[in-house]
């Protein structure tokens, strides 16, 4: 079993603005030997399908570019005929905009803003957040998802570092404020860092989680529910993405952690630390990375690019997802060509209850890495 998958984006992309470009990726993805692809269809608050629950809610029905078409459905149409299994993205989560002062969602929802300290609408790194704690922002997030899962034949669904997510600073409005002093008679802490504040408001989070999980499986248990937070526990201290606890759970079948390094040396460290966690070493079979491919002026190597994907089977990692479809495509597909001495032989993606029996039937040893000086061996190699 192999996930060989990327992200499609609208930022930097052209790909969702025809029919005829959606094709033409689908077809280039299935000559490099991908299985899995993960377009984006919540963004800067607005989805890429024609959707009821945002029509009902905020009047309007799809990102005002695509007006009369359904990019999801045509992505999956040309997905299913190539072979390559399809996971909607919800990019944004529970933020709201990017730099415009919470968009479309908080001028017609106010109450739905989360606040930092000073009582200001949260903001961090030019995002913009509703409260993802509050009842009715949870269930908008549902509802949207749920949507997605009973209308379109699609692999499962995927969270970000944003999906289920909330800054550390955020939780100073006034509905949390008082759900708090239910549980412990006293006002949030102004230390947005404090233990039972940050914990408090993770565990919120990971219900949620918990809720969307059970409710994606009632439908169709073959679904695959996939997360990509940040690297743990980062996560966790920054955003509330309690990752150990989701993997301990089993509220995820995939998890894609960020490991968003700029030289091999760096990614090779992270994931050394991440298959020494006892946490994370169990569960190595549902993590495959999410690799830096492009951003902004930056440009991943093809050697390091193939060096990753290499580390990651010698450490019992099953995949990858690659941050983001364009970068395969510029100087004349100077990534994808080496990449398809990788991906050379077909690998069918496999459904929720396929990878749990494959991980059933794996070998102690083979899971879990545990002989001594392992890391060492694979250091020798590379």
């Amino acid at each position: 079993m192999e996930i060989r998958g990327v992200w499609m984006t609208t930022t930097d992309s052209q790909v969702f603005r025809s029919k005829e470009k959606i094709n033409e990726a689908v077809a280039f993805l299935a000559e490099t030997g991908f299985n899995v692809v993960f377009p984006v269809v919540w963004t800067k608050g607005f989805t890429l399908y024609p959707s009821r629950v945002l029509k009902q809610t905020f009047g309007m029905e799809i990102d005002p570019l695509y007006q009369g078409r359904d990019p999801l459905a045509e992505l999956i149409e040309a997905a299913n005929s190539s072979g390559i299994a399809v996971i909607p993205w919800f990019e944004y989560g529970f933020a709201s905009s990017y730099q415009s002062n919470g968009g479309m969602l908080l001028q017609k929802k106010p109450e739905w803003a989360a606040k930092d300290l000073s009582g200001n609408l949260l903001n961090k790194n030019g995002f913009e957040w509703m409260n993802a704690l509050h009842p009715e922002v949870q269930d908008f997030l549902l509802k949207l998802i749920l949507e997605v899962v009973q209308n379109y034949p699609i692999a499962g669904i995927q969270g970000d570092d944003r999906l289920p997510a909330f800054p550390r600073e955020g939780g100073y409005d006034e509905f949390t404020r008082n759900l708090y002093r239910q549980s412990f008679q006293c006002d949030p802490p102004s230390n947005c860092q404090d233990t039972q504040w940050l914990k408090w408001r993770a565990d919120l989070l990971t219900e949620f989680l918990s809720q969307l999980y059970q409710q994606i499986k009632a439908i169709n248990p073959r679904l695959l529910v996939s997360l990509s937070p940040n690297i743990y526990p980062w996560c966790l201290n920054e955003y509330l993405q309690d990752s150990q606890t989701w993997l301990n759970r089993g509220l995820t079948d995939l998890m894609h952690p960020q490991i968003y390094r700029r030289d091999f040396q760096s990614y090779q460290r992270v994931v050394n630390q991440m298959v020494k966690s006892p946490c994370f070493s169990e569960q190595l079979p549902r993590i495959s990375p999410g690799i830096l491919i492009k951003l902004g002026e930056y440009r991943i190597s093809p050697e390091y690019l193939l060096s990753a994907i290499d580390y990651n089977r010698a450490c019992g990692l099953p995949g990858e997802v690659l941050f983001f479809y364009e970068g395969l495509r510029e100087d004349d597909n100077a990534l994808a060509k080496p990449l398809r001495s990788r991906y050379s032989s077909p690998v069918p993606f496999p459904t929720a209850l396929e990878l749990n029996q494959w991980i059933a039937n794996q070998p102690t040893g083979r899971i879990n890495r545990r002989g001594s000086g392992w890391l060492d061996w694979l250091k020798s190699r590379f």
